[in-house]
C-alpha cells in the first residue's frame, strides 16, 4: 500500500509540470503569434471560398455577356457638319440615323464639325480629315459641306458618300438623302446600304 501512495505524487508531480510548461507557452504567445495566426486562418478561408465560387459554375448555365461593351465590324461611318454640330435641326436627325444604323450593323459612327468659315473651301480640309481617317462611309449635312463632299466623291470611289440635303446622287458612291420629317429613317436605310455594300 505505501507504493500506491509513492506513486500517485509522481504523477501528480509529472501533470504539474506539463500543465505549468503549457500555461508558460500559451503565455509566451502573446498578441503578435495570435494574431499572425487569425490572419493566417482568415486569409486561407478567403481563399478557400474564391476558389469554391470560381470553380462551381453551373455547366447549363452561359456566361453572362459584358454589358458595357459592344462589338463593332471595321467599317466607319463618319458625319460632317455645320459649326453647331449635332446639337439641333437635321443634323442632329442625321446622327440619330446614323445611330440607328450602327445598332443594326456594328458599324462604328462619330462626327467633326466645321469651325471657322461656313464655307466651301473651309468644309474639305475637315472633310479631307474624316477621309484620311479611313472612313468608310461619309455623309454630309449643310450646304458648304455637302458640295464639298460632292465635289470630292468622285475622287474617292471606295468610299460611299450620303448627302443630306438638296444634292442629287451624282455617282455610284452617291445617295441623296432630302431634309425633311423622314430623314431620320432615310438616314439609317443609306447607311445600311452603304455598309452592306461594303460588305
Amino acid at each position: 500500500m505505501s507504493q500506491a501512495r509513492v506513486g500517485r505524487p509522481e504523477r501528480s508531480g509529472r501533470l504539474a509540470v506539463v500543465g505549468r510548461a503549457a500555461v508558460t507557452w500559451l503565455r509566451s504567445l502573446r498578441g503578435r503569434t495570435i494574431a499572425l495566426a487569425a490572419v493566417t486562418v482568415a486569409v486561407v478561408a478567403a481563399v478557400a471560398v474564391t476558389g469554391v465560387l470560381l470553380f462551381s459554375q453551373d455547366a447549363g448555365r452561359p456566361p453572362i455577356p459584358d454589358t458595357r461593351a459592344r462589338r463593332y465590324t471595321e467599317v466607319d461611318a463618319c458625319l460632317l457638319t455645320g459649326e453647331k454640330g449635332i446639337t439641333g435641326g437635321t443634323a442632329a436627325a442625321v446622327w440619330q440615323g446614323m445611330q440607328d444604323a450602327s445598332l443594326k450593323t456594328h458599324a462604328r459612327v462619330s462626327y467633326a464639325q466645321v469651325t471657322g468659315e461656313q464655307s466651301t473651301g473651309n468644309a474639305r480640309p475637315f472633310l479631307n480629315g474624316l477621309l484620311q481617317r479611313s472612313c468608310d462611309v461619309v455623309l454630309a449635312v449643310g450646304r458648304p459641306e455637302v458640295t464639298a463632299a460632292a465635289q470630292t466623291a468622285s475622287t474617292y470611289k471606295r468610299v460611299g458618300f450620303v448627302l443630306v440635303g438638296d444634292g442629287k446622287a451624282a455617282g455610284s458612291n452617291v445617295t441623296a438623302v432630302s431634309a425633311g420629317d423622314g430623314v431620320r429613317a432615310d438616314v439609317a436605310d443609306a447607311v445600311e446600304g452603304a455598309v452592306a455594300g461594303r460588305g
